[in-house]
Parts: C-alpha cells; sequence; structure tokens
C-alpha cells in the first residue's frame, strides 16, 4: 500500500513515521514544498532574537536521517499542484529543477498547514512573515543588519509578540500595531491587561484599534492618520488554512473555512485524510467547527491517521484549545472557551476571577497569578481558563486542561491533592481555591458581578460598597463607591441602604466574599464584585486605553 503525505514538519512528519512503526512494508513518500522537512516552527521568533544561536537546532530530521531511520522517501522542494481523486494520484513540481512528475496514491494525507494572510494596501509587499526557516533567515538578517532599528509588527497574536520581544532584546525599537483592542485576541480583555501593560514596560509601543493602510520603504501609515518610521515591518495578521489543493480537488471545506475531516480525520474523498492546521477541529464545548493552530494538536492528528490507514480503531477527540505565550518573563495562558467565546456562542456560563499566589505568600518569590475560570451554570462543567503572571501559570493551566479533558466540575477543583511545598504552592493551591470560589458561586452562596457589568447595575440603582482600608481606596477607587473597611462592617451595618442592590468590592475578591456573607444574614441584598477592583481596573483599563505609551 502506497501512502503519499503532502507537507512535512508536525503532522506530516507524526503521520509519516508512526505508519513506518506500524507498517514495515508500507510505501510512504513525502512531498515537502520548502527545503526543510521537519523543523521547530515554534522556535523560530527565538532564532531571530538570537536566544537559539546555532540554526541546526531548528532543523529536527533531515531527509536522509528519515531514510535511514524510518526507510522513508522525503522530496524537498517539491510542491504538489494538483490532486486527481478519480485517478489517485498527485501533479509534483520540484522548484530546483522545474520538473514536473505525476504520483499515484493509495492514501493521501494532506499537511500543508497555514499561510500568512495578506492585506491589500500599497507596499504590503515589503512586509517580512514567518512561517519556515527561510522566512526567520531573512528576518535575522534584516535585524543584524544594524543596529537599533524601527521596527513595526502588524498585528499581535503568539507570533507577532514573541518576534517583537526578541527584537526588543536585540536593541531594536519595536512598535505592535493591533487592530483588535488588546493584543492576544484569544484572551479576554481583563486577564490580557496585565500581560499587555508588560509589554510596554519593557520597551513595547502597542497602537491598538488601528490598522495599516499604506507601507512605503521607510514608514507604516495607519487609519488614524500617524505615519510610524519602518525600517523593518512583519506582518503577523493571522493565517488561514493553506487548503487550496483540497478546494481545487472538490474536498468539501468546513464552516471554520478549513478542510473539513470526521473523527478519522478523513475528508469527503475517504482516501484523503487531512490533518494539522489546513484541518477543522471540533470545539469540545460548544461543538463547533473551530480552526486551532496547535502543533500538539498536529502530531496526534498525524499519529491518528496513520493508526486508521494501518487499521487500527481509533478517532480523534473534539479539541480543548490550550496554549501559551511567553514574554519578559512573564506568561499569559489559555485553555477551552473564554468568556467572550462563551458569549459570542450563547453558551450558558458563569465566571469566577482569583488572583491567588504562585506559592506560599510566606517564602521569597511569590507572584500573584491573575486566574479565571469558565464553567457551567447548571452542571458545573469546566468549559475554560485562562491565566496570566510572572510563576505557576504553566502547570495551573495544565491541571485545569486535564481538569476539562477528565470532564470534571467546578466543585471537583477543591478535592484534588496536588504536590505542595512552600516553594512550589501552597496548601490552598491556586486551582483548590479557584475551586471554593467557583462553589460558591455555583451553589448561589456568594451572587457576583462581573466587571463589565458593573455600570448597568449601577444604572439601575446598585450601590459599590468598598470594605478595603482607607489607604487602599486611596490608592484607587471605583467612581461612585462608598468605603465602610470590613472590619468596622459589623458595627456601621446601619448605613448600608437596605432597599438597594449593593455591591461589595475588595482588592481581589475574598474580602468581598465575607462581607457579602455577613450583609446576606443581615438581609441585605449584597452580591460580590468577582475578582474584585484588581479586575475591575484590568477590565477598565484594557477597554479604554488605546495606545502605550503615547508618546
Amino acid at each position: 500500500m502506497k501512502t503519499i503525505i503532502v507537507g512535512g514538519v508536525a503532522g506530516g512528519m507524526s503521520a509519516a513515521t508512526r505508519l513506518r512503526r506500524l507498517d514495515e512494508s508500507a510505501d510512504i513518500v513525502i512531498y515537502e514544498q520548502g527545503p526543510d522537512v521537519s523543523f521547530a516552527n515554534c522556535g523560530l521568533p527565538y532564532f531571530i532574537g538570537g536566544v537559539i544561536d546555532d540554526r541546526s537546532q531548528l532543523l529536527l530530521q533531515t531527509p536522509q536521517s528519515l531514510a535511514r531511520r524510518f526507510n522513508l522517501d522525503v522530496r524537498v522542494n517539491s510542491r504538489v499542484t494538483s490532486i486527481d481523486p478519480k485517478a489517485q494520484s498527485v501533479t509534483v513540481i520540484n522548484s530546483e529543477t522545474g520538473v514536473e512528475t505525476t504520483d499515484s496514491y493509495d492514501a493521501l494525507v494532506l499537511s500543508p498547514g497555514a499561510k500568512p494572510r495578506v492585506l491589500d494596501i500599497p507596499g504590503f509587499d515589503r512586509a517580512f512573515t514567518l512561517r519556515n526557516v527561510p522566512d526567520a533567515d531573512l528576518i535575522a538578517a534584516a535585524a543584524n543588519a544594524k543596529p537599533a532599528q524601527n521596527v513595526v509588527i502588524l498585528g499581535a497574536g503568539f507570533i507577532g509578540v514573541e518576534v517583537a520581544e526578541n527584537l526588543r532584546h536585540g536593541g531594536h525599537s519595536v512598535t505592535i500595531v493591533q487592530s483588535h483592542d488588546h493584543v492576544l485576541p484569544q484572551f479576554d480583555p481583563e486577564m490580557i491587561e496585565p500581560f499587555q501593560a508588560h509589554l510596554t514596560s519593557n520597551g513595547i509601543r502597542l497602537i491598538l484599534g488601528q490598522t495599516a493602510t499604506a507601507l512605503t520603504d521607510s514608514s507604516v501609515e495607519l487609519t488614524s492618520g500617524v505615519v510610524l518610521p519602518a525600517d523593518i515591518v512583519i506582518s503577523s495578521v493571522g493565517v488561514k488554512p493553506d487548503h487550496v489543493l483540497a478546494v481545487e480537488a472538490g474536498l468539501r471545506i468546513g464552516d471554520a473555512g478549513g478542510i473539513w475531516v470526521d473523527e478519522f480525520q478523513r475528508t469527503s474523498d475517504p482516501n484523503i485524510y487531512a490533518v494539522g492546521d489546513a484541518a477543522e477541529k471540533i470545539n469540545s464545548a460548544t461543538g463547533d467547527s473551530s480552526m486551532i493552530w496547535l502543533a500538539n494538536l498536529a502530531n496526534r492528528h498525524g499519529r491518528l491517521v496513520a493508526d486508521v490507514i494501518a487499521g487500527e480503531n481509533t478517532s480523534a477527540r473534539p479539541s480543548i484549545g490550550t496554549g501559551i505565550i511567553g514574554a519578559f518573563g512573564m506568561a499569559a495562558a489559555v485553555t477551552g472557551v473564554t468568556e467572550t467565546h462563551a458569549r459570542r456562542s450563547g453558551l450558558a456560563h458563569s465566571v469566577i476571577h482569583l488572583h491567588p499566589s504562585s506559592h506560599a505568600g510566606y517564602y521569597p518569590g511569590a507572584e500573584t497569578i491573575a486566574l479565571k475560570v469558565v464553567f457551567h451554570p447548571v452542571t458545573g462543567a469546566l468549559l475554560g481558563a485562562q491565566a496570566v503572571g510572572l510563576d505557576g501559570v504553566d502547570k495551573r493551566i495544565d491541571v485545569i486542561a486535564t481538569a476539562i479533558y477528565a470532564g470534571l466540575t467546578i466543585d471537583d477543583l477543591m478535592n484534588l491533592e496536588l504536590a505542595y511545598a512552600p516553594q512550589f504552592g501552597s496548601a490552598k493551591d491556586a486551582i483548590n481555591q479557584a475551586g471554593y470560589v467557583g462553589n460558591n458561586v455555583h451553589t448561589g452562596r456568594t451572587p457576583t458581578v462581573q466587571w463589565h457589568e458593573l455600570d448597568a447595575r449601577v444604572a439601575s440603582g446598585a450601590v459599590i460598597l468598598d470594605v478595603r482600608t482607607e489607604s487602599e481606596n486611596g490608592a484607587g477607587h471605583i467612581p461612585g463607591s462608598i468605603l465602610i473597611p470590613v472590619d468596622q462592617l459589623r458595627t456601621r451595618i446601619t448605613e448600608i441602604p437596605a432597599d438597594r442592590e449593593i455591591i461589595v468590592h475588595c482588592k481581589v475578591g475574598q474580602r468581598g466574599h465575607t462581607a457579602t456573607q455577613l450583609l446576606r444574614s443581615h438581609g441585605i441584598n449584597a452580591v460580590n464584585l468577582d475578582g474584585g477592583y484588581l479586575t475591575w481596573k484590568s477590565g477598565t483599563t484594557a477597554t479604554t486605553r488605546k495606545t502605550f505609551p503615547t508618546t
């Protein structure tokens, strides 16, 4: 049986090597349009910045090493230009020789990946994009040509932010122009605000809510009319599935714009499979088709396709979508659906925010984590989470991602037994604390209000009660709030209007929970501002500020 694989890297090479392990007699041919069939694409920004200083470290395998170990026929610089499903053949052109050939298959695996989006604006062809090692070579050469250049990056997704960090480390002046109202739109605004503030504190200029209208040899013109000096322009405005072969072959394209596949990664043609960034995934929370650009999914589905081709009984599970990014020592991670996604999809949900320490507060080096968990208001099923901070972010998101996969609820988080020592965690770990807070909300013991609901509630007559200390209130407070520190609340309870909804807040929500319980026990209609002043401040800042810094 002959299997042709179009595209290498994660999905294609996982399919090829797994299939060889399962079937020593299989005839396996891989066509890769670029010069490198297996490279660390997630490491490209760090090669540009010199963190990875040896280019060869990016090249995980070569055609020669793959032939020796796995007896694979790898043909680089070979672009598949068309598929004939009826004849079960592909047409291939070699970019070095120009020679065109035809090859037949019993099974065809499409792993072409995603390609950068192109802006239809004058001068866009001067912008660099980053998809492969040759692209990284070009950007690195431009960055190293002279010191302290003006760099403009269009788009603030994962790649744009990672490239910005690395070029800033190289001494360049870096500006990110983002059409969205905050960086990393995969996150909710109040969660990503500390991260984008951290970017600016490390010298990255952010211009939000704007796009480029034209590029010249030395500048970038924006929708506002501002002209930015630009020695180097890098486009990171997103990607789209590279599915032209599938479209021209008449394969079904799904609702999300990628190649439609069933639970076996099989396309609408039973002899053709698709994996990686070109193929759609099913979102585990909504059941909708989604484009989820993750290397681990590409690897997993490549392996699965090999199993299916070899006759194994296996199928793909819906995807959670877990990702993390780091810049200047701070990490931001997400798993599952965000509140924004849940609201847009009409998915019933409840939300909690908390700000626990990365490990025991009395042990040196503890850092605050901003943690948000989304769960179903009736069943308590975990739907998603986000975390931002300088320490401990990755393991908390990984725990919640595992809990989502296992079908656990918000209440289950209270009972997880996690590794504890003062330098690693707390006796009440951040995950357990999320369970405690979530349980209070899930059971209705502590009703909450979200930061973005506050203005409407106040307009309807609610009163905001600040239960922090006078010094905390003096350092910053929500306009219109009244101050009664929590320790004085019992003796001053007559000052609380009994005929109004009282929205209680403290710094992070913990004292607010105590105050809410106290007031409710006295018959007062009190609710807690979820996540407290910190969450409100991050959310309102993220939705009102467009340029950081302004000069």
